[in-house]
């Protein structure tokens, strides 16, 4: 309760909801919740993330690491390409140390532990920005249509990320430091991959294969991994 409540007067202060864009795609605020079935203090995490993702300003994302499943509990979302991507984050900023929970907001601003004010508070700040790139996305079949544009042009190339989620599941823990606990995810990352760069001085046109049912969020990121210049999700 104390979790929504936080949220909400938050988001109340950000400037209107961002329009909904081609084929019912939106626009959004990224927030990475890195996170672990293993670890003690991920559960309340992962709740203030399922808060998250009834919003539809934001592209809460899950992504699980597996480097908890030695204590007893092995984490069936774990991706060793998630903890990998923490530690880009790690090294872009000079730190040799990762944690669980760690949330980071647009690309940049990171949160170790469970701080939901923190949290609703860069999400704030990132909303507040003006929208530089324009970013849209349509589904026919088994293609995924990803279009953009830059005003003013960038400067610098970034990234074309396409990200697969669950929208949700639920766990009964049966060993590890969260025995006896059940815990309901929230759009738990299943891949992540690079589909192109863009250079961002002329409009972005790129088909990718998006085969089967789960939603699909794509990310425009400088390299380092750094800032998120536009995101935007697909059920």
């Amino acid at each position: 309760m104390q979790m929504r409540w936080t949220l909400g007067a938050a988001c109340a202060l950000s400037l209107g909801i961002a329009g909904l864009a081609q084929a019912q795609s939106h626009t959004g605020v990224v927030v990475e919740l890195f996170t672990s079935q293993g670890c003690s203090s991920c559960p309340p995490a992962d709740a203030f993330l399922a808060a998250l993702a009834s919003d539809p300003r934001l592209i809460p994302l899950a992504l699980h690491v597996d480097y908890w499943d030695y204590i007893g509990w092995e984490d069936q979302f774990a991706d060793p390409r998630f903890t990998q991507r923490q530690k880009s984050y790690a090294r872009a900023v000079g730190s040799r140390t990762i944690y669980t929970p760690q949330m980071i907001v647009g690309g940049v601003d990171r949160v170790e532990g469970n701080a939901p004010e923190k949290v609703a508070a860069l999400i704030l700040k990132h909303m507040q920005k003006a929208e530089r790139v324009g970013l849209w996305l349509e589904r026919e079949g088994d293609v995924l249509r990803i279009r953009a544009e830059a005003d003013p042009p960038l400067d610098q190339a970034v990234r074309v990320q396409l990200v697969r989620y669950r929208p949700e599941e639920t766990v009964a823990i049966k060993h590890g430091e969260n025995e006896g606990r059940t815990v309901t995810y929230r759009n738990i990352v299943t891949s992540w991959e690079v589909v192109g760069d863009w250079g961002g001085q002329a409009p972005l046109a790129i088909d990718a294969r998006a085969a089967g049912p789960e939603p699909v969020a794509v990310i425009l990121q400088n390299e380092g991994p750094g800032a998120i210049l536009a995101a935007a999700s697909l059920r």
